[in-house]
């Protein structure tokens, strides 16, 4: 029984290590104002918190790539990046190619990206995508857990001292 609660206990106790950081999974993200994503994910990289890229992070979404750590970022089978030139709405209400803003957007992309960018013709009105074993081949695997969260990380709390110190008594027998 002894032995049985020791188990029990250090389960708890890596448990509660890997729960500090949270995780954000990003899917069917099809962008927005690059401000408004530049802003956000200022916020995600001072938290710390890793990035699951697990469908379509399109557009200004992407800006996730330049602003998050390589390291803290993973990308699941199911990832699909989506670039395009950054536009605006033209007088007529058409959506016209801003080149300084398309700069600016470009700018931020790792090197690895850029290259794959230019190899496709540089950002245009067109989405490309990089998907599949591309992607792949540019970040690392990730698998879901159950930490994920579309809308905002989800953390953990720590169970009360109490009983990480009668885990650790336990583990100490």
């Amino acid at each position: 029984m002894k032995f049985l609660s020791g188990v029990l206990a250090t389960v708890l106790l890596i448990a509660c290590m890997g729960a500090s950081q949270a995780v954000v999974r990003i899917a069917d993200d099809r962008g927005g104002r690059i401000g408004t994503y530049v802003d956000k994910y200022q916020d995600l990289r001072q938290s710390g918190d890793t990035v699951i890229i697990d469908g379509l992070c399109a557009s200004a979404c992407t800006i996730v790539l330049g602003a998050i750590p390589h390291d803290r970022i993973c990308v699941t089978s199911h990832a699909t990046l989506g670039f395009h030139a950054a536009w605006d709405f033209g007088s007529n209400g058409r959506a016209i190619t801003n080149p300084e803003a398309t700069q600016m957007l470009y700018a931020m992309y790792p090197s690895r990206v850029k290259r794959w960018i230019m190899q496709r013709g540089g950002l245009t009105p067109h989405m490309l995508f990089l998907r599949g074993k591309q992607l792949q081949a540019m970040y690392k695997p990730c698998y879901l857990d159950a930490q994920a969260s579309t809308s905002k990380p989800l953390r953990r709390a720590l169970p009360p001292a109490e009983q990480l110190e009668s885990a650790q008594g336990q583990l100490a027998r």
